[in-house]
């Protein structure tokens, strides 16, 4: 059985089309199939299948997973606590096998890349979703539009690579009369007619390509289109490079019945017409609406953008005082470009500068989201006519005004915008409300957030509107006290109305979601937060008091999670309060723990063991690598503001452990700068708990990352802390690795005599203890850099003993890097065929550990020795694969690579 989305949503089993039935079935079937085996609520299935689910949408949807569970039989679609799952392999869904084999395609070698990137193409067969309608519906429709847009380029250039420039003419110039500003299209394009002796046609596209960026956007071709038209020009080659430009599409879902703002959406569309660089302020009172004004207007001209959308939340008014820095903001930036976190210079003004170079001539859209002033913002300025910039504020950055930024102030709605709103969430029918309409609309002070709130507990109740009109204005009497002048003090009537509609157990963990750290939380943090096995969010997803912005993922507008703090502080016990802190803090620590045991099994212990998680957390245990891996990528931001909190509350050891916690993912990933923040906490952490071990290992891995990010002063500072507090503990452990951390300082600057003599001093400081892996790591840097200092033969018998101990442990990683020391050496020996040998077996185990880096460095050490034993074609095929994988790290080996390929031409 297979479900397919790529056209109209069908079944097949037994290779026929199953009848289905009517077209709201299909939409549940479709809404279901887009997280294949993984459940997904009942609130999100309803808001896939209506914009405005009606009050038996629960009914009906039953109706319609009855029917449904027949026609997919085997298949089972079971009913979770949450929602339903459609429990079928991803792989039996057309559109995620589209994209997995998209992803193998990146990673294979070119023959085979091409023949996944046909068979993905081959998934294709009409619109996706034809036949269905709805917000939902057009929001996914674009997404698959976009992956396709994208593979379909890969498979064109793969094409031309193979010689087969007539097979994609027809379907890449149909696609780009569909998208005629796409860049990366054109490239293709242009690069096509040129490889099939057409270079007259590829010379007019690009002139066609050119008036139109110019006529529609005001801008001219990037500068590496340029030059591939300058080099059509000259007759040269135009053979493919593999694209690699990553293009974010980072904007939220629009804003559902989105009302009025006219003029400030005029204000906004002047931004496009600007010739120098376009900024806009968009400012007002909390809960007024900026964030909604600028993701709508950002939907309604992001095909302008063909670079992409990026959507930045700064924070600036978070409750918890979490402001995001320019550092934290430029390095999320930078992230959504595709550059790698190690490439991230450590000052401000060597990431500016990066930053600005690479949006340099790419048409983005930029909103930064709840700044908090002028010196938050301006660092993330691209200087650039080509990046528009929305940044809204309950400031009015006036800084910004003065340098020619456009202010689009947003005050309350108008009374008839406030009706539209209402109308446009509850029907046209409330018109014929009309004092009640009057009095609702009153009462929420016409602040959307508030009517947005109000509008939710009409829906969810079905409350007649009358009887919604009374109750806020007896809430609203009762906190006169609290307003203060401010229209968003107002916005505490309607919330404290909703509040007191809900049930104990909802109030309770609307109550706990004010302790929450981070900028989302999912369910099971909340769990743990709530010291429950299992929650219901229904509630208060429905009365709008909660955001379900990712499936499982929970987020609060900052009011809401201010006024949720408030309650707390007012309500609950300080002792329950910080017992439930305390269990999401351990949630988050010990899910992070047995992640990192996943990544790095044979690390050394925690000198600061764990204990058991606080009664009525529940901790996750990921179930393999790769589910590790994820987990830590979508709770990074989460993680890094646990750390912080813990630290602040004086939870010290909490503290400590997390910045262990989270140090492998964060050196594999080259999160770089996270590093330096979470251990200059822990170190803080261990003296005030007066843990000298924990200081020590605080400080040597802090000098780690100094060192990677090049500020090798810093690091030897805090390698000579690490090592006078290991001696004063008597730890030779923590001594040996020390002086192997001084080896590797020493040979990134070139010293490889002195980091010789350290890694000797680690084995020395090593012998009579049991620590194998140090042992081995101690013997491999030995061998390491005595071929660093061309002393080849003396480098083959310590790494033959590092890779025993290595692999007599099942250390992967280890393994593998003994394997390209022996390569190194007998390729310098002249042992080519020795050396060939090692680099693959060390590629595969690298492979197994998905660390492209490593990968890469084997690829490349292989190709040189394929290159020297006479084997163009192999050494090819190697140094294809690691230029593949070094510009998608952005690494800056990159040209090397390319200049080696180049000498094969």
């Amino acid at each position: 059985m297979e479900v397919r989305l790529l056209g109209p949503v069908e079944i097949w089993a037994d290779g026929r089309p199953v009848e289905i039935g009517p077209p709201q079935r299909r939409h549940t079937l479709a809404a279901l199939a887009v997280d294949a085996g993984r459940p997904v609520t009942i609130e999100a299935l309803a808001a896939r299948v209506w914009d405005e689910p009606p009050p038996t949408a629960g009914r009906v949807l039953q109706v319609h997973i009855t029917h449904l569970r027949r026609l997919v039989a085997p298949v089972r679609l079971l009913r979770r606590s949450s929602g339903y799952v459609l429990d079928v392999a991803p792989e039996r869904v057309d559109a995620h096998r589209f994209a997995d084999l998209i992803r193998q395609a990146r990673d294979a070698d070119p023959d085979t890349a091409l023949t996944l990137l046909r068979t993905a193409r081959g998934l294709w067969r009409a619109e996706p979703l034809d036949g269905l309608k709805g917000s939902w519906v057009e929001r996914s429709r674009h997404a698959y539009r976009e992956q396709y847009l994208a593979a379909t380029v890969a498979w064109g250039l793969a094409e031309l690579r193979a010689g087969h420039p007539l097979a994609v003419l027809g379907p890449l110039t149909e696609l780009a009369a569909e998208h005629p500003l796409t860049e990366p299209l054109a490239d293709v394009v242009i690069r096509a007619y040129a490889a099939a002796g057409r270079p007259a046609d590829a010379l007019a596209y690009y002139a066609e390509f050119r008036r139109r960026l110019a006529e529609e956007l005001g801008v001219d071709p990037s500068a590496p289109l340029q030059a591939l038209h300058q080099a059509v020009l000259r007759g040269e080659t135009t053979a493919p490079a593999q694209v690699t430009a990553v293009v974010p599409a980072q904007l939220p879902a629009d804003v559902p019945g989105f009302a009025g703002r006219g003029p400030a959406l005029r204000a906004l569309d002047d931004l496009l017409t600007e010739t120098a660089m376009a900024v806009a302020v968009v400012s007002g009172t909390a809960g007024v609406g900026k964030t909604a004004l600028a993701v709508h207007w950002s939907h309604t001209v992001r095909s302008r953008f063909p670079d992409g959308q990026i959507f930045l939340s700064l924070r600036g008014f978070d409750p918890t005082g979490q402001v995001v820095s320019p550092q934290e903001a430029l390095r999320s930036l930078l992230d959504a470009l595709g550059v790698a976190p190690e490439r991230v210079p450590p000052t401000l003004d060597a990431q500016v500068a990066l930053y600005r170079s690479v949006v340099a001539g790419r048409r983005l859209l930029l909103v930064l989201d709840n700044a908090r002033d002028v010196e938050q913002v301006r660092p993330l300025l691209p200087g650039t006519a080509t990046v528009v910039v929305v940044v809204t504020s309950r400031a009015h950055l006036t800084g910004l005004l003065a340098g020619g930024a456009n202010s689009v102030p947003l005050g309350l709605l108008s009374k008839l915008e406030a009706e539209e709103l209402m109308v446009n969430r509850l029907g046209p029918e409330v018109v014929a409300h009309r004092d009640a309409l009057d009095q609702v609309i009153a009462a929420c002070a016409r602040l959307p957030l508030a009517l947005a709130i109000a509008v939710a507990r009409t829906r969810q109740t079905n409350f007649p509107l009358a009887a919604l009109a009374a109750e806020l204005g007896e809430a609203s009497d009762r906190l006169t006290a609290l307003e203060v002048g401010d229209p968003a003090s107002d916005v505490r009537a309607v919330l404290s109305w909703s509040y007191a509609a809900l049930s104990e157990p909802a109030a309770r963990l609307f109550r706990l979601l004010g302790l929450a750290v981070g900028p989302d939380v999912d369910v099971p943090a909340l769990c743990s937060l709530a010291g429950r096995p299992k929650l219901d969010l229904r509630e208060l997803t429905r009365a709008s008091l909660v955001t379900e912005y990712l499936p499982g993922r929970y987020s609060q507008h900052d009011l809401l999670r201010e006024y949720a703090a408030e309650l707390s502080r007012r309500d609950d016990p300080e002792e329950d309060r910080r017992a439930a802190t305390v269990r999401l803090l351990d949630h988050y620590l010990h899910t992070a723990y047995a992640a990192d045991q996943l990544l790095n099994p044979t690390r050394e212990p925690i000198v600061l063991p764990l204990g058991e998680p606080a009664a009525g957390a529940s901790p996750e245990r990921p179930e393999d690598l790769d589910a590790a891996m994820a987990w830590y990528g979508e709770h990074r931001a989460v993680l890094m503001a646990a750390l912080r909190e813990a630290a602040a509350i004086g939870l010290d050891r909490i503290a400590w452990q997390l910045a262990w916690a989270l140090d492998t993912y964060s050196a594999r990933k080259g999160h770089l700068h996270d590093q330096v923040e979470a251990w200059q906490i822990a170190i803080e952490a261990a003296g005030r708990l007066g843990e000298l071990p924990a200081r020590a290992y605080g400080h040597r891995n802090l000098s780690q990352a100094d060192t990677r990010l090049g500020r090798f002063g810093e690091a030897n500072d805090n390698l000579t802390r690490a090592l006078e507090l290991f001696t004063t503990v008597g730890d030779r452990i923590g001594q040996a690795r020390t002086q192997h951390h001084l080896a590797y300082l020493s040979g990134q600057q070139k010293q490889h005599a002195t980091a010789l003599e350290h890694a000797r001093l680690a084995l020395a400081l090593y012998a009579g203890t049991d620590d194998r892996t140090g042992q081995a790591e101690a013997l491999n840097a030995i061998g390491w850099y005595h071929a660093l200092n061309g002393e080849f033969e003396q480098t083959l018998s310590p790494c033959r003993q590092a890779l025993e101990l290595f692999e007599a442990d099942d250390d992967l990683h280890g393994a593998a890097g003994a394997w390209d020391s022996l390569g190194y050496a007998h390729h310098h020996l002249g042992q080519l065929a020795e050396a060939i040998d090692c680099y693959e077996h060390g590629l595969a185990l690298a492979r197994t550990l998905h660390h492209d880096g490593f990968i890469a460095d084997l690829l490349v050490h292989l190709g040189e020795s394929h290159h020297a034993a006479g084997q163009p074609a192999a050494a090819r095929t190697a140094w294809t694969e690691a230029e593949q994988l070094l510009k998608a790290l952005d690494h800056p080996g990159l040209a090397g690579v390319q200049e080696s390929l180049r000498r094969l031409e």
